[in-house]
């Protein structure tokens, strides 16, 4: 039979109970982990993300490509300075998308084979009529903004643009895939397209288009399920190459069109003599500075303030003209 425990003893071990509980739970309220603090946000079941982070942000470096190109060619075109930036890339249902323009506005579906559905590229009044008006010689500064649709002729000349648009599209586009974008249809009320379900995603690009004081927006909206097929070819690390690339390219390009306009002096230099102060002060009409140089000698053409060609005086129908014979060598007398 068990030993029986005397009173002292069930004290002493009620006593050391307690004395372990008390330690314990000092261990376990210094022991016990912080709850983990996760960063929650709201996702929405109706508006997947079906375009990851990245590939966002190579369909940006695109675009911006073409903002660039549109740019500049609408710059020489209108022979004003177009200013043609990435203003946001999102992703929105197709609804949502129609909802936020305006009514009336340029509404162009586009295709691009081999791609397969249709594309919109949406161009504002707020623009597109300060444009017109440019092209019909006005000044576009106090340009009113009718709220109608575009008339037959007005139509005839934003097609103009468009087609500079479609171009620079085709052109960046095809480092992606090989595609050529085509204009199918034009309208003034985009509630009345449906190109895809209303709850379908799309991917929308807006650019904002500066001509001096006025300026207005575009937008490119391409459904999801035409740029599905090469999703796969918009890797982050290719793309950010092609960009730099692209840059470097769109600058030359963007250089040598205004280069092209830029006026330079030309300065063919007939003979150089010295002569002295007294001579030069007593100079009169119709005296002679003989200069030593034969009368057959080339000339020295200079560009700019620097010499650069040797050429021969001439005459060209009732005009002095100078005739360029070749590159004038560093430090070459004439």
């Amino acid at each position: 039979m068990a030993d029986v425990l005397d009173q002292s003893e069930v004290d002493a071990l009620l006593s050391a109970v307690e004395a372990s509980g008390s330690d314990a739970s000092s261990i376990a309220s210094f022991s016990t982990p912080r709850p983990e603090v996760r960063d929650v946000q709201t996702y929405d079941f109706k508006r997947p993300e079906r375009v990851s982070k990245d590939q966002m942000r190579a369909i940006e470096s695109i675009h911006e490509g073409f903002a660039r190109n549109i740019g500049a060619s609408l710059s020489g075109f209108l022979r004003t300075i177009i200013e043609v930036r990435v203003a946001t890339t999102e992703q929105l249902t197709y609804s949502e998308f129609i909802h936020s323009l305006p009514n009336p506005t340029n509404f162009n579906l586009l295709s691009a084979q081999p791609l397969e559905g249709q594309m919109c590229l949406e161009i504002s009044p707020l623009i597109i009529f300060p444009i017109i008006d440019r092209l019909l010689g006005g000044s576009n500064n106090e340009t009113f903004v009718p709220q109608r649709p575009l008339t037959m002729i007005e139509l005839r000349l934003v097609r103009r643009i468009t087609d500079r648009a479609l171009d620079c599209l085709t052109e960046v586009w095809s480092n992606l895939v090989e595609v050529k974008f085509v204009l199918n249809e034009v309208e003034n009320n985009p509630h009345l397209v449906q190109i895809v379900a209303p709850n379908e995603v799309v991917v929308v690009i807006g650019f904002e288009i500066r001509m001096g004081p006025r300026s207005g927006t575009m937008s490119f909206c391409v459904p999801f399920n035409v740029i599905e097929p090469v999703m796969g070819k918009l890797a982050t690390q290719g793309w950010l190459a092609y960009k730099r690339h692209s840059s470097s390219e769109s600058k030359k390009r963007e250089v040598a069109t205004h280069l092209d306009q830029t006026q330079i002096e030309l300065k063919a230099l007939l003979a150089e003599t010295d002569i002295t102060v007294q001579e030069l002060v007593s100079l009169q009409p119709g005296d002679i500075i003989q200069t030593g140089k034969p009368a057959g000698a080339n000339l020295l053409l200079e560009v700019g303030g620097k010499p650069k060609y040797a050429c021969k005086l001439g005459r060209y129908e009732d005009s002095r003209a100078i005739r360029i014979l070749r590159k004038a060598t560093p430090g070459e007398r004439f």
